[in-house]
């Protein structure tokens, strides 16, 4: 070798050792800086024949386990999933109360069967039954108050989808952003790997609002989708959108028609200008975005059905009066009944029971329904022994006959108006169906007419009869509306007094007996919207049975959803912990290095010197 072809070696072996130095530098004083991965200069050994000519720095390389990067945000999006359900959940428990204690739900529920129980041993004092009203009032006032804090639940959850979506747009521009610099710049530019750990930060910030997979190609550009396919950064980062719609209530349901939609909607418009709705086509499916939409939308959704199930239940179980029809005069083998239906307010029924041809027993619910646009009704079929059916009253009784001998004419019924507001129901007289009995429930609208039923709890100022309208039913968001009847907190005296001609005698506890009856042991159906049973077997309990049923449920999702977060905690701290000892700085490691590079350094700077004290005695010789 050449004493010019040693210094040169020498010389590119000294620059090599500098670029080595600064990068064990900047990783010794950015040990502690978050998303800082450890860099190395990678070098190459350069040839002039076969023979070494020294050695060049082609680039710096990340020491970054992608394979454990991957596996943490998954874990990253999950986390951020349970957090934030656990987060809302636990918030919904203190909505209800603690069980059992002043304030809560079953507290206000207890003290009011507890006043009606006292009202009947006390023969209805006048103490008693303001009491009784009093607890009454309280029990509405507990439901009004539960409503609230749902609803401001979902207020708050759909605040956060905007920020969430702001917060994704932001990291996806700062990808793209990165990727472009990335793309322009050279391999040796110290520059890159900082910019390639700012575009990993941003990745695992997205990572944690939505789930996400990653690709990286040769030319380090980053393309990120999410788990279904749906591209958030290529050349050009795409845009999220949220029509958020402010405060919630009750029935501000979403739905994948946006003119039907009373809840905000995510949507992404794609680089080519494509717009997709992410939230129809479900294309978040983790992280906080996704958390939040499934409490919004199904969680938080089912907890208002639950209380306003609740209060419907109870409303009906005090005003509700079932009429057996009397039977009608057929000639034999028909048989049949007649009912009067001038009581019939839009939600009341019709209840028929018959033996079809295969001897077995159904029965059919037929609800009267005002609002033709809100037919056909969505449970028509969900149980073949218990079918529930509307019928337009809207067009008169010969209407409602078409209606129902065209709905019920294949089971072999019959159905007629004899008269007035009369609903004859008969058989046709063979073994391919006998009508077994048939009654028609009503809503009684009196203080005292005579029955023990009253309407104790209205909807506001209307009463509750369960009507079903195109905008849906009573039912929704009457936990928020439940009041104590205005015309029974102005006269308290009608909790005992039923009837004003011949006046209820003095002592008579026969309401307050049926009122504490009802609300202590009356079993009554629930709606699996509930999440308490299923269409084809729903949930037959008393109320109380009911109320401790859904408290605890929503109590165990609590639980189960802050072990979870538990979990997924330990799942990603352990994994940022392997993520950090493969790809973290090591102080050890870069001190050993860094004496190794001295050394390196100080080798090829004595065969500097050894040359050039060689070549100064090559020139003296030469003199």
């Amino acid at each position: 070798m050449s004493l010019g072809s040693a210094l040169a070696t020498a010389m590119s072996g000294l620059r090599a050792n500098q670029t080595a130095l600064s990068i064990v530098s900047s990783n010794v004083a950015n040990s502690q800086t978050p998303g800082y991965v450890t860099r190395r200069v990678n070098q190459v050994q350069t040839l002039t024949g076969d023979v070494s000519a020294g050695v060049i720095v082609t680039g710096v390389n990340r020491e970054l386990n992608q394979f454990v990067q991957t596996q943490l945000r998954s874990e990253m999006s999950g986390g951020a999933y349970a957090y934030q359900t656990a987060d809302i959940l636990n918030q919904l428990q203190s909505v209800y109360g603690t069980p059992g204690g002043a304030g809560s739900l079953e507290a206000a529920y207890s003290n009011f069967t507890t006043a009606l129980q006292a009202l009947s041993t006390t023969s209805g004092s006048s103490a008693a039954r303001m009491s009784a009203v009093t607890a009454a009032q309280s029990l509405a006032q507990q439901l009004n108050a539960t409503t609230r804090g749902i609803q401001a639940l979902r207020s708050n959850v759909e605040q956060d989808i905007g920020i969430s979506v702001n917060q994704a747009n932001a990291a996806m521009t700062q990808i793209a952003h990165i990727n472009a610099r990335l793309q322009g710049m050279s391999a040796t530019d110290p520059a890159a790997p900082t910019l390639m750990d700012q575009r990993d930060q941003a990745i695992d910030l997205l990572s944690q609002l939505m789930d996400i997979r990653v690709s990286t190609d040769n030319t380090n550009q980053t393309t990120v989708y999410t788990t279904n396919g749906v591209e958030l950064v290529g050349a050009q980062a795409s845009t999220l959108n949220f029509n958020s719609r402010g405060t919630l209530g009750a029935n501000s349901q979403w739905n994948a028609d946006p003119a039907k939609s009373s809840t905000g909607t995510i949507t992404i418009t794609l680089a080519n200008g494509a717009v997709i709705d992410m939230i129809g086509t479900n294309s978040i499916s983790s992280g906080q975005i996704a958390a939040n939409v499934a409490l919004r939308d199904k969680t938080l959704v089912q907890a208002q059905a639950q209380i306003d199930q609740l209060a419907a239940s109870m409303a009906s179980a005090l005003s509700d009066k079932t009429t057996a029809g009397t039977v009608a005069p057929v000639a034999a083998p028909q048989a049949g009944f007649d009912l009067d239906l001038s009581n019939l307010s839009p939600g009341n029924t019709i209840n028929l029971t018959y033996t079809d041809a295969t001897n077995t027993r159904r029965q059919v619910t037929i609800v009267r329904v005002d609002d033709p646009a809100a037919l056909p009704l969505p449970n028509g079929g969900a149980d073949p022994n218990n079918r529930v059916i509307g019928v337009d009253f809207s067009g008169g009784m010969a209407s409602v006959v078409a209606q129902l001998n065209a709905a019920l004419g294949p089971t072999n019924l019959q159905f007629s108006n004899p008269a007035g507001s009369t609903l004859r129901a008969i058989d046709n007289g063979t073994n391919t169906a006998k009508l077994n009995a048939a009654s028609v429930t009503t809503t009684v609208s009196a203080l005292a007419s005579g029955d023990v039923q009253l309407p104790l709890f209205t909807d506001g100022n209307s009463l509750y009869t369960g009507s079903i309208t195109r905008d849906g039913t009573q039912q929704t968001g009457l936990a928020g509306r439940i009041t104590v009847n205005a015309a029974l907190l102005a006269d308290p005296s009608k909790m005992t007094v039923y009837n004003t001609s011949p006046p209820t005698n003095a002592g008579d506890t026969k309401r307050s007996d049926f009122l504490y009856s009802q609300l202590t042991t009356g079993t009554f159906t629930y709606s699996p919207q509930t999440g308490l049973g299923t269409a084809a077997t729903p949930l037959k309990a008393t109320l109380s049975s009911f109320m401790q049923q859904f408290l605890s449920q929503q109590s165990n999702a609590a639980t189960s959803a802050s072990q979870l977060q538990q979990g997924q905690d330990v799942v990603v701290n352990a994994l940022q912990e392997k993520l950090k000892c493969g790809s973290g700085v090591n102080i050890d490691a870069e001190m050993a290095s860094l004496i190794s590079l001295q050394n390196n350094y100080a080798a090829n700077a004595h065969v500097m010197s050894v040359v050039q004290a060689m070549m100064a005695s090559l020139m003296q010789i030469q003199q």
